[in-house]
């Protein structure tokens, strides 16, 4: 019988840090390691002989009382060294004049959670229907008597393995009561992502009853993550329009100046098209502004208060005047006319179409170079 669970202990110890190194000064025999101990190989025939002196109780000295009347019997040398807590209530014990069997009474959790919690401080061994069983218990157990091993063992098994919609919120309060940070959030995750089962749970009526402040903290930042995302999901599909608006330029200026293989050129050059040539590098972007291009050129409706499509070609082409680097020599059409209304444009148009190439210019992180110049736009 394996009571190990080697396979998931060895995952545990892969996911912990290193421990920062101790200081150089420390030069005790604490601060140097142990090469006995370094390579130690401990067989499974020694943790049998702990599991069988915890199970016989051989010349145990300490009696652990638990809630249902029961006794479990341990030695006070192994709780000792395996809980700072144990040790402590140990040497009060002790200076009591307690010089026999002495007697510790762990209430509020199942016998049976007891009794693997001091089996753990035997030998580390652990059967795993008892964890699946038992691990809140063995959780408050591993905090309450400063076990760090155990208390990072139920940590990882209950992220891994048992969170699910109706022990989320039993297992949420307890990890803020027993100081485990990343099994609370782990939770408030889970919590946020099924909050519409969670909320019509039996653990939620519950705290609901006797937390009202932590279940108003949760929604609180349930709303507050909600408005996040929404805003998050806001910023991203404008970065997207700006960058398609800054495509749109690049493959206009690409289009009237360089000369495009798949659509139309400039009205100057005579474009010969080789199959073996690849497509440019706006391909797709070039085919939009061609249709656009097609139907600004034929539409009656240019004027002020026309079709939706020419209003956009307008925009586009203002706001190419805009970053342009050099409007006399620009072959993209209407760039200097642009220019120069822009003197005639009043305060508040101004700002707004300095605002819009600022965000464009940010969105796409880009330098300018070669076809627009960022400066025109401080200007």
């Amino acid at each position: 019988m394996d009571c190990r669970n080697e396979e998931f202990s060895s995952t545990l110890e892969k996911s912990l840090p290193l421990p920062p190194p101790l200081p150089a000064h420390l030069n005790t025999k604490f601060g140097q390691k142990s090469k006995i101990k370094e390579n130690c190989c401990v067989p499974n025939a020694v943790n049998n002989s702990w599991d069988r002196l915890f199970d016989e109780g051989y010349r145990s000295d300490v009696s652990i009382l638990t809630d249902d009347g029961g006794v479990i019997y341990a030695h006070a040398s192994i709780l000792g060294v395996s809980s700072p807590v144990f040790n402590s209530m140990l040497k009060k014990l002790k200076g009591r004049g307690n010089h026999h069997k002495r007697t510790i009474s762990i209430r509020g959790v199942p016998s049976e959670a007891v009794r693997v919690f001091i089996r753990f401080l035997y030998s580390s061994c652990y059967e795993e229907e008892d964890m699946n069983e038992f691990v809140l218990p063995l959780l408050v157990l591993s905090h309450a008597y400063i076990v760090p091993r155990l208390k990072r063992l139920c940590e990882c098994w209950l992220e891994n393995r048992l969170i699910t919609i109706e022990n989320a919120v039993d297992i949420f309060q307890v990890a803020l009561l027993c100081d485990a940070p990343r099994l609370s959030h782990v939770c408030h995750r889970f919590i946020q992502s099924n909050f519409k089962s969670i909320s019509a749970s039996e653990g939620w009526k519950i705290m609901k009853e006797s937390h009202p402040v932590l279940e108003s903290e949760v929604l609180d930042s349930i709303i507050i993550e909600e408005v996040w995302q929404k805003e998050r999901k806001r910023k991203m599909n404008e970065r997207k329009v700006y960058i398609q608006l800054y495509e749109a330029m690049e493959a206009l200026v690409h289009i009237c100046r360089d000369g495009c293989r798949t659509v139309i050129g400039p009205h100057d050059k005579i474009i010969e098209k080789d199959d073996k040539e690849p497509s440019c590098h706006y391909c797709v972007t070039c085919k939009g502004l061609e249709s656009l291009v097609r139907h600004f050129a034929g539409c009656k409706m240019r004027g002020p208060g026309g079709c939706v499509h020419c209003k956009r070609m307008w925009q586009i082409l203002e706001l190419h005047s805009w970053l342009c680097a050099d409007s006399d020599a620009c072959k993209v059409p209407l760039c200097r006319n642009f220019r120069e209304r822009r003197r005639k444009q009043t305060k508040k148009e101004d700002i707004r179409w300095k605002i819009l190439v600022k965000k464009i210019v940010r969105s796409n992180s880009i330098s300018g170079a070669p076809f627009f110049s960022l400066e025109s736009i401080l200007l």
